[in-house]
């Protein structure tokens, strides 16, 4: 039981250790904090040694100028305090703003470079859940709670020392609660830790959910889930607030005990001292002085119990970020990456290529699949649902790496590249294409940040998608909404070509590209798709058998296997599964030949 205790209490405090890096980088400001807060703690404990003299000295003779000058005094160790605190104050909420403002960029840039198999299973609402709600529990604690915790500290083992001296008698009594609280403080603080680490957990698993509805609010409401959805939430959040009431039930009995404890010391300390007075033991003067540090060492005391329950809840925070940190992304750099030339010719080899997602290792999704693609060939393929089509493009973005085989671009095998480079070599248009909430011009620079507005507008035009963009209100400043909301399927397909224009890469992706347009729409998206292919490495993932009818080379899977390879002619007339596609796509056949 020892061990597991000694484990939990590091587990407690370790997480906040991962914040000191972000501290020493502004040592300077640092150091001022803990100098003003160190003034603020000692000019706190000269004002008991003030009223002690002017009790004695002052009122003991007698003399209204001696009071009055011992006033002075006083006014003036008020006014030092109060601009000590003030800076102090000022600088712990710099750091903890400035702390807390480098780790979210940190955390989010983080997240930006982990790999794609993280996403599949986790939750984007919870993830952003511990980017905003936790980042803010350690910005609190970590900026007020943790100077609140060094001053208190500083604060009552000065208070201590000088009971002590003051009347090592009395002394005995007010330390003598010490353990009685300190040992509740410890025992507390873990129970607070592990409750409002459950109680974030709950808000974050609440935020998601609230994420995925609110993203997907007219499915919603076309099916009329918004009581279900509301309660479903509401479950959520009071599954939430239990937890952390639990935390903060906790606390206050904590504080209450802390309270009962120390004011009941203080009340004896009065008792027995006042003893001491009448006896000659000690001096009015000295009683006032002792009492007025065993105030403050009681407040620290109790302020001290407060702060550890708040920087146990930011301890429990810290380690949820600190997960988020650890986990390294599955595809990563090597050490010393091969580099891709300038302008690579787009020559792409899988050489007998396996795959399966993590957690189906026994489903391989592609089976010893071996093709290779000439540069400026346009391949496409096709196959039913579930053959592995889209795993191929996956792949060769390297999002994910082969089980078994490799996979090679110019000679270059993937995983010898940087994903980085490789990937900027690449321009995909996928089916279901992601807009943002941002300017036309600035959805379509996605493709290359730094293109100028002349290289947007000729990618557009060669997108076919300067006609509707020039009869928008602000034209290619339009704000077109989250997700590309105010944009049609086609529009959003255009755009996306447009990006893939701007990026000028050899190698192109094309993933069921017009799959849900109508007949205008795809018709125009496939002119843009036409010039886009001109002296391009082209890869075509089509159900739609009529958009692939122009392709050089026409590659056929099913689970996860090339069973055939061809041109339309040629397959349509071996009677193998493509046969059979473009039949019940095509009937006789007729329909494609006019296509």
């Amino acid at each position: 039981m020892s061990n597991e205790a000694t484990s939990d209490r590091r587990r407690s405090l370790r997480p906040l250790t991962r914040l000191f890096p972000y501290l020493l980088k502004h040592k300077g400001m640092v150091l001022a904090a803990l100098g003003a807060l160190f003034s603020a703690a000692v000019i706190t404990l000269v004002l008991p040694a003030a009223v002690r003299r002017m009790i004695d000295y002052g009122f003991g003779a007698g003399d209204p100028a001696l009071v009055n000058s011992y006033f002075a005094v006083l006014i003036g160790v008020v006014c030092a305090l109060a601009c000590a605190s003030s800076v102090r104050y000022f600088l712990v909420m710099w750091l903890g703003e400035r702390v807390v403002a480098e780790l979210r960029s940190d955390v989010f840039a983080h997240l930006t470079r982990l790999s794609p198999s993280f996403y599949d299973s986790a939750k984007s609402g919870e993830i952003l859940s511990r980017l905003t709600a936790d980042t803010t529990q350690i910005k609190s604690a970590f900026g007020a709670s943790a100077s609140l915790a060094m001053r208190n500290t500083i604060m009552f083992t000065g208070a201590a020392v000088m009971m002590v001296v003051t009347s090592p008698r009395l002394s005995v009594i007010v330390l003598a609660a010490i353990p009685v609280i300190l040992i509740p403080i410890l025992g507390f603080g873990r129970k607070v830790r592990k409750r409002s680490r459950y109680a974030q957990d709950m808000l974050a698993d609440a935020s998601a959910y609230a994420g995925e509805m609110l993203g997907s609010v007219r499915t919603l409401q076309a099916f009329t889930h918004e009581r279900r959805s509301s309660d479903r939430y509401s479950t959520a959040v009071e599954t939430a607030f239990s937890a952390a009431r639990q935390a903060f039930v906790a606390r206050a009995a904590l504080t209450g005990f802390a309270i009962l404890v120390i004011g009941s010391s203080i009340v004896a300390v009065l008792w027995i001292g006042a003893s001491d007075v009448f006896a000659g033991r000690i001096t009015g003067g000295e009683l006032s002085q002792f009492l007025l540090y065993s105030i403050l060492a009681a407040g620290s005391l109790a302020a001290l119990s407060e702060v550890w329950g708040e920087l146990s809840q930011a301890a429990g925070a810290a380690e949820r970020l600190s997960e988020l940190l650890e986990i390294e992304p599955a595809i990563r750099a090597p050490a010393n990456p091969l580099p891709l030339p300038e302008t690579p010719r787009g020559e792409i080899v899988f050489d007998n290529v396996s795959f399966a997602y993590e957690n189906a290792e026994k489903m391989p999704v592609v089976r010893d699949l071996s093709l290779t693609i000439a540069p400026g060939e346009k391949v496409a393929v096709v196959g039913p649902s579930g053959a592995g089509k889209s795993t191929l493009f996956s792949l060769l973005m390297r999002f994910y790496d082969p089980t078994s085989g490799n996979i090679q671009m110019n000679g270059a095998e993937l995983t010898k590249l940087d994903p980085e480079n490789l990937r900027r070599h690449i321009a995909m248009v996928p089916q279901d294409t992601a807009v943002f909430g941002a300017s036309v011009a600035d959805n379509i620079a996605y493709g290359r940040p730094e293109a100028g507005r002349d290289e947007i507008v000729a990618a557009a035009t060669a997108a076919l998608a300067a006609p509707f963009i020039e009869k928008m209100t602000n034209g290619y400043d339009t704000m077109v909404g989250e997700r590309g909301i105010t944009l049609s399927g086609g529009q959003r397909q255009r755009i996306a070509i447009a990006r893939a224009v701007l990026k000028h890469a050899p190698v192109l992706l094309l993933d069921e590209a017009t799959s849900a347009l109508d007949a205008e729409s795809e018709q125009l998206v496939q002119t843009a798709l036409d010039q886009l292919m001109e002296g391009r490495t082209t890869l075509i993932i089509a159900h739609r058998l009529a958009t692939v009818l122009k392709a050089d080379r026409i590659v056929v899977m099913d689970q996860g296997r090339i069973v055939e390879t061809g041109t339309h002619q040629d397959l349509s007339a071996a009677g193998g599964l493509y046969a059979k596609l473009a039949e019940l796509q095509f009937g006789n056949g007729k329909e494609a030949e006019t296509v």
